[in-house]
């Protein structure tokens, strides 16, 4: 092999002869013998001293080289690319792939900008843009691609792919473009796709070279374009993922955040309009599901509407029926967009498209979408993969589940109307109510370890997973008139929000499920579900007020029927809310009268929860001895029965009567060992998942530990109760726990 000399660098030509000549086994002698030529004249041309040869030196090289059809024409186009004199590929940039004109109004994409600079850094190559439509993939790589151009002083390019066309430009054609936009001459563009791909790659070696390829249909439209070379940079939007595309880093597209959107409105219409109206600007940028397209749409009516306010245009899209609609003009379409990346799936994934607006939560995983669509896993598996590379769908942060835009959903309603049997609505709420109610029955006191779902564990976390869905149901289920299933899901309920108290609106759930019972004329569901309803408006909203309202209501109903159980429950219930109103002589009235009748009651099924509010009145009247033997009796109980309930149970009434005993201990001063049952208790709540219980545990052992001087104890517990009472609901219980903080020594 001849040497080459260190730095020398070789011309397209010249590595193409260097190639054809070793591949026949010619050396630079025999090839000089052969042509005609002389062996310096091969030597300068290899090694890319010479450019290219002239038109009959490439001939007589060809025809040496045996050189025919494609090869040929291949071999002579690139002499003929080398001859040209202006190495400035930039100049010959025809106006069909030139970079189109940025926006001036992008807002709202900074943070993407530095990541596509941050990707760019790490060495060129192919950054594919992807996301749904509408969310503004073009004007980001464009307003890139302009804001990058110095880089690339070997030209930019551009070539809109038509991704989502009936018959996008294929790759062929494409390159055809490029090609010719270098100043190749039409006739020398070679016939075959894979020699114009070679071609291209040729001619752009060395150089610096930024390629826009916009709206590209699939991974095969857009590998022949690629532009790979150092120094060289391939910008790809997409709707699909383009997940096969190899060598590829991805940035996928979000829609943008409120002052992102506030923003870019605010550059359409003008700022005055959106300083005057800021709260309708918010409603209406959210209302466009912050997608940008939607945004500009909006704006676009406004600007050329300068007497209508941006609440008149906010009040038209709260229709959701209608939405899709209003948001149009001109040429710009929301719906339109949509579709373009409907009709590009699969018919089997349009099906679950449309089927997947009947699911009445926020996101979904394999089970609810095999439940609408009727069809095996493996094909809903493809079809939800399409469904999100195709950008129809979105992932969440669960693994394996999806959701969709909210825009997007409407599509979806629209097309469900359009080509849908109504009756498939039914499907999946039928479903979930069900399921719901049978998972949550395995928390009952004494229900079995398994039922037709899988174990009480499985079910639990199917409940946990699916709860914004089955919700969802209920209230769906409620407006239809299905006061049956309604009703059971609620009375199902009971046992499963026990320590969940911060997770679901059971207030909603137990009031909706009270109203079906009523107007199914069932008296004895109804008292047991306003008693639900008493408790959520207690210990989940605060309402102590409202508690006692529907308590005396489940009591007057329980004992017009003659139901001794909900008498009782609703007994318990006043015996301790009473006490939180400051009625505390009808609180301990009602709470002896529970603790007296619930020996009627299983020790699981009520007895235990009477005994701990019985104690809790003697407490608050001041017999701490009865009150420490009442709750030490419902431990030692619970503990010589816990094989008659699951330890789910077991362990969340320990951590109750654990912490009805620190309390009688605090009120007596004695704080050390308040703190261990309040620890103790916090434990057992944290093992169980009873995140209220936890947190109310944190605050009383910090305020324990506070008194009886450990403060870093204190400063420990209360500071993880700051954590677990994040939520609004918890605000005071937050509250207290800084100002336990204050009180401790710096």
């Amino acid at each position: 092999m001849e040497p080459v000399e260190e730095n020398e660098k070789r011309s397209v030509f010249g590595k193409l002869l260097l190639e054809h000549r070793r591949a026949a086994g010619w050396t630079q002698d025999r090839l000089a013998e052969a042509s005609g030529l002389s062996v310096r004249a091969l030597r300068e041309l290899e090694r890319g001293r010479a450019r290219a040869a002239q038109q009959r030196s490439a001939e007589v090289l060809a025809d040496a080289l045996g050189l025919t059809g494609g090869d040929r024409e291949f071999f002579l186009t690139v002499a003929k690319q080398g001859r040209r004199r202006n190495p400035a590929l930039a100049a010959h940039v025809a106006a069909t792939c030139a970079l189109p004109a940025p926006l001036t109004d992008l807002s709202g994409r900074e943070n993407e900008l530095e990541q596509l600079s941050a990707k760019i850094a790490e060495g060129g190559g192919v950054v594919a843009i992807v996301g749904q439509a509408g969310v503004g993939k073009t004007a980001l790589a464009v307003t890139a691609a302009d804001r990058w151009r110095g880089d690339y002083p070997d030209g930019c390019f551009a070539v809109d792919l038509r991704g989502m066309d009936e018959e996008p430009v294929s790759a062929r054609t494409a390159l055809d473009r490029l090609l010719r936009a270098l100043d190749v001459a039409p006739g020398q563009v070679p016939a075959s796709e894979g020699d114009r791909s070679a071609l291209l790659r040729m001619l752009l070696e060395g150089r610096k070279v930024l390629l826009l390829l916009d709206n590209a249909a699939d991974e095969a439209q857009v590998r022949p374009l690629l532009v790979t070379g150092p120094g060289c940079l391939t910008l790809i939007t997409c709707r699909r993922t383009l997940a096969g595309l190899e060598g590829a880093r991805w940035l996928s597209l979000e829609p943008l955040s409120d002052g992102g959107a506030t923003g870019l409105l605010a550059k359409i219409v003008g700022e005055d309009r959106v300083r005057a109206e800021p709260a309708a600007a918010r409603e209406l940028v959210a209302l466009c599901g912050y997608l940008p397209l939607a945004v500009r749409i909006a704006g676009n009516r406004l600007a050329t509407r300068p007497q209508w306010s941006l609440a008149q245009l906010a009040d038209r899209l709260r229709d959701e029926g209608t939405r899709l609609r209003a948001l149009a003009v001109g040429d710009l379409q929301l719906r339109s967009a949509f579709d373009l990346s409907y009709r590009g799936v699969s018919a089997g994934a349009r099906r679950l498209f449309r089927r997947l607006a009947t699911v009445p939560g926020a996101d979904f995983g394999l089970e609810l979408a095999g439940v609408v669509s009727g069809a095996s896993d493996a094909d809903v598996r493809d079809h939800l993969d399409e469904l999100f590379d195709a950008s129809l769908l979105q992932s969440t942060a669960v693994p394996e589940r999806h959701q969709f835009h909210d825009l997007v959903r409407l599509f979806a309603e629209e097309r469900f109307e359009a080509e849908e049997d109504p009756a498939v609505r039914d499907l999946v709420l039928a479903h979930l109510l069900d399921k719901a109610a049978e998972a949550a029955r395995l928390f009952y006191p004494k229900a079995p370890e398994t039922g037709r779902f899988g174990s009480r564990d499985e079910n639990g976390r199917w409940l946990d997973v699916e709860g914004d869905n089955w919700v969802a149901a209920q209230r769906v289920a409620a407006r239809k008139g299905w006061h049956r299933e309604v009703s059971d899901l609620a009375v199902a309920l009971h046992w499963y929000s026990d320590g969940r108290s911060g997770q679901r609106p059971w207030g909603e759930i137990f009031s909706l499920g009270a109203a079906a019972a009523n107007a199914l004329g069932n008296a004895a569901d109804e008292a047991k579900l306003l008693n639900f309803v008493g408790w959520a408006s207690s210990v989940c909203l605060a309402d102590d007020e409202a508690a006692v309202e529907a308590h005396l209501r489940a009591l007057d109903i329980a004992t017009r029927i003659g139901d001794r159980t909900e008498q009782t429950w609703a007994s318990i219930y006043l015996g301790q809310v009473l006490r939180y109103v400051g009625r505390e002589a009808e609180a301990f009235e009602y709470a002896r009268r529970g603790y007296e009748s619930a020996g009627e009651l299983p020790f699981w099924d009520g007895q235990s929860s009477a005994r701990n509010v019985y104690g809790h009145t003697l407490l608050a009247a001041g017999r701490h001895s009865e009150a420490l033997a009442v709750h030490r009796a419902v431990l030692a109980d619970a503990e010589r029965l816990a094989n008659e309930t699951y330890p789910g149970l077991h362990r969340m009434l320990r951590a109750l009567a654990l912490r009805a005993i620190g309390d009688v201990l605090a009120d007596l001063a004695e704080w050390r060992d308040a703190a261990g049952y309040y620890r103790t208790s916090r434990w057992l709540s944290w093992e169980g998942g009873f995140g209220v219980m936890e947190a109310i545990c944190a605050l009383r052992e910090g305020r324990a530990w506070r008194e009886a001087g450990a403060f870093e104890e204190a400063r420990e517990s209360l500071t993880l109760a700051v954590e677990l009472s994040s939520a609004p609901a918890s605000s005071t219980r937050r509250e207290q726990a800084l100002a336990e903080l204050a009180l401790l020594p710096q």
